[in-house]
């Protein structure tokens, strides 16, 4: 019998596009939806979403957290969208015990609920919205180590069938999604999409290096112009210290004609 991944990073793409029809998303959604139906059934998914920072890593603790809509311009029906997934207060509890124990101060939140990082793409994974949720903030030092530390803190959630998700983006630079294709951004992003793999993917890595060459992201080739800011490649660093191996599923594809990935461990 297969067992659950210890985490999953995904690449959510743009706002509540996915679910409108954009066909710009259509390999995100398949991929999506093939990860879920190829790994056994989480009884509950921890999130950590690129729109969500905090001075310290914060955890919604509601029973039922109502969805954000932390988008704007996009049509009506963007924001009717519903999620109902209830929150899981026990695992949030057990997530704050667990940074406790790993010297990481943490803090719960009873009121807050998940942004679209969170109900995008579970919605596409588990559409029956009977998958209990509890979301996971970034922390607004945006520190690479600190937040794979997070991750290592949280390595035994695996045991109880927790799928941790970090939901971000391989390539997120605003600008570039709406510029003219050229030769020089192609490269750029074909540049940091392979470094990425390499990293992630390399069995004869030593564990030291590649958590020093993650921690290090932004020397990577192509880095700044795919993230001119880190908050989207930071959840695959807390899932990276999840699992501290390389990962044993990428997949490659293209959202909104950019290079894009995720990475399964």
């Amino acid at each position: 019998m297969k067992s659950l991944p210890r985490a999953l990073f995904i690449s959510h793409g743009g706002g509540p596009l996915p679910l409108l029809g954009d066909p710009g998303h259509r390999q995100m959604m398949s991929c999506l939806q093939d990860i879920a139906s190829n790994i056994p059934r989480p009884d509950a998914v921890l999130v950590v979403s690129a729109h969500w920072e905090a001075s310290v890593p914060t955890i919604t603790a509601g029973d039922r957290p109502p969805l954000i809509y932390d988008y704007y311009g996009f049509p009506p029906a963007s924001y009717e969208i519903a999620y109902p997934c209830v929150g899981e207060p026990s695992l949030a509890r057990e997530v704050y015990r667990l940074l406790g124990e790993g010297d990481i101060a943490a803090r719960l939140d009873v009121e807050r609920g998940f942004d679209h990082g969170v109900f995008v793409p579970l919605k596409i994974m588990y559409p029956q919205a009977d998958i209990p949720c509890v979301q996971l903030s970034l922390t607004d030092s945006l520190d690479p180590a600190f937040h794979i530390q997070v991750g290592s803190a949280l390595q035994t959630l695996a045991s109880r069938n927790v799928l941790v998700i970090g939901s971000g983006f391989s390539f997120h630079n605003m600008e570039a999604f709406f510029a003219p294709e050229n030769d020089e951004s192609t490269r750029l992003n074909a540049a940091f999409e392979t470094w990425l793999q390499e990293v992630c993917t390399d069995s004869e890595l030593p564990e030291s290096e590649r958590r020093e060459q993650l921690i290090h992201w932004a020397e990577a080739p192509g880095a700044r112009f795919c993230h001119p800011r880190e908050e989207h490649l930071l959840p695959l660093h807390v899932c990276y210290g999840v699992a501290q191996a390389p990962c044993s599923e990428r997949h490659a594809l293209t959202i909104l004609n950019k290079q894009s990935s995720m990475y399964l461990w």
